[in-house]
């Protein structure tokens, strides 16, 4: 059934009519006589408070519409072309300890795969997709690459900190990523750990890419609650450490327009369709 059928029979069903549905939404009798005919669909902003009226959800709304087949990604990009790209790109600027992660992560993430619909893309796609994306709006200090490539190797890896073969600054930055509730409450430890990393501008600013990156993966293996909780972390962690970077590292203003955008994009498309 079209989304023009669709709202026509929760119409029906609510006992309502056109004119009554428009003047509920404030919009004009022919904006939903025109979504009823399927002519245009309405705008992303109307879809909750159109499907709160006709006693549903925008997401209930959208499933049983008859979509077209198009084609799902697991991925969006080949885990060995942006592993010949980033080691490429660490060679001709001279980055050394970003060189000597690559071949390191290959080794421990060696046969970790993601989760969810992603249960066969190797794990190892997820820090070089951040990789090359830092490479791709301007991050070129070695210190931060590095660790972006290392960020989840004594969280998912069981790799101690203090085996990491790399300079105390790359270990302070992947400590303070790596998330350890250590006995505490869930939240009260999410709270201190993003106080934590707020203190350091770096390991900021790994976060910041670590969560675009999951966000722009969430749908593939993520269940309904767990968007929910990771939006609201989202709004009430991670936002602020843009602030945090973008008041301490003027360099990567440019940056962080980019991840902002990025961030704020899925933020907003996923609270609405959720």
């Amino acid at each position: 059934m079209s989304l023009g059928k669709q709202i026509s029979e929760y119409r029906k069903k609510a006992g309502l009519t056109q004119a009554e549905l428009a003047e509920k939404l404030g919009v004009s009798f022919q904006a939903v006589s025109g979504w009823e005919r399927d002519e245009y669909a309405p705008d992303v902003g109307k879809l909750v408070p159109l499907a709160k009226i006709l006693g549903t959800t925008a997401g209930r709304l959208l499933e049983e519409c008859v979509l077209p087949d198009w084609p799902r990604r697991k991925r969006l990009f080949n885990e060995e072309q942006m592993y010949a790209y980033a080691k490429t790109v660490a060679v001709e600027r001279g980055l050394e300890d970003t060189a000597r992660a690559l071949p390191y992560i290959r080794d421990k993430h060696d046969g970790q795969t993601r989760k969810g619909e992603q249960a066969d893309v190797p794990y190892i796609n997820h820090p070089l997709t951040m990789a090359c994306e830092a490479f791709s709006i301007g991050i070129r200090d070695d210190d931060v690459l590095s660790a972006i490539l290392l960020h989840d190797v004594v969280e998912d890896c069981h790799v101690a900190l203090e085996e990491l073969p790399f300079s105390d600054t790359v270990r302070e930055i992947v400590r303070l990523v790596t998330f350890d509730a250590a006995g505490l409450d869930r939240q009260i430890a999410k709270k201190r750990y993003y106080e934590e990393i707020s203190k350091n501008p770096k390991a900021a600013l790994v976060k910041i890419l670590d969560r675009v990156n999951n966000l722009s993966n969430m749908a593939l293996g993520f269940t309904r609650d767990r968007m929910v909780e990771y939006i609201t972390e989202t709004e009430r962690y991670i936002v602020p450490l843009l602030r945090v970077v973008r008041d301490t590292e003027p360099r990567y203003s440019n940056a962080l327009w980019v991840m902002e955008y990025h961030m704020f994009s899925l933020l907003e498309t996923y609270k609405r369709l959720l």
